[in-house]
């Protein structure tokens, strides 16, 4: 799942914290924040690790692996923030973005800072609203195109996203609802 799933799946204000900079911390770094910080840590690592283990996840994936093989779950990931984007009202995916830049923001002492000079630039574009947007889809992608050391920069990835729509739609409708109970019952959260 990519960050607006992350931060969707995140119940606590802590948790949100920990889930959005998991991937910027080390492992042997985690000790160095306030346990609800933690818990995002762990709840991030079990989204992943759950994500890449789902049946739909992997039937997914095959939709782009022809084109970028390894990397095809972070496509999958980016495709499926389209669909989670879509899985709220707009007004209520636009308070949730501002919600959560806000609550990163009142923890930036606990932000790496690589992660900041990213959050300055999610925040400018409003990459979490604007995963709704095809537009944002295509950017996204091209950021992940544009970070793969292997993968040539003009893979037409966004256009497999576009004919693959509706079959990456079912894919997202079979795993969310099991990725969302799961995390609930994980950690003990309504």
């Amino acid at each position: 799942m990519n960050y607006l799933a992350h931060s969707i799946l995140s119940f606590t204000n802590g948790q949100l914290v920990g889930n959005m900079i998991a991937d910027f911390i080390k492992n042997n770094e985690r000790g160095n924040f306030p346990i609800e910080i933690q818990e995002g840590i762990k709840l991030h690592r079990f989204i992943d690790t759950f994500t890449d283990s789902h049946p739909s996840v992997s039937e997914a994936k095959k939709i782009f692996s022809p084109l970028v093989r390894l990397y095809s779950g972070a496509f999958v990931d980016v495709a499926f923030d389209y669909f989670v984007a879509h899985y709220y009202p707009l007004e209520d995916l636009k308070k949730h973005s501002q919600r959560t830049y806000k609550i990163l923001w009142e923890n930036e002492k606990w932000l790496p800072e690589n992660y900041k000079k990213m959050l300055v630039r999610m925040e400018q574009d409003d990459w979490l609203t604007n995963y709704r947007q095809d537009q944002g889809i295509k950017f996204s992608m091209q950021n992940v195109l544009n970070k793969a050391k292997y993968l040539d920069k003009d893979i037409p990835v966004f256009n497999i996203f576009l004919k693959n729509k509706e079959q990456l739609k079912n894919h997202f409708d079979d795993f969310f609802p099991d990725i969302l109970k799961e995390c609930q019952l994980k950690f003990n959260l309504p």
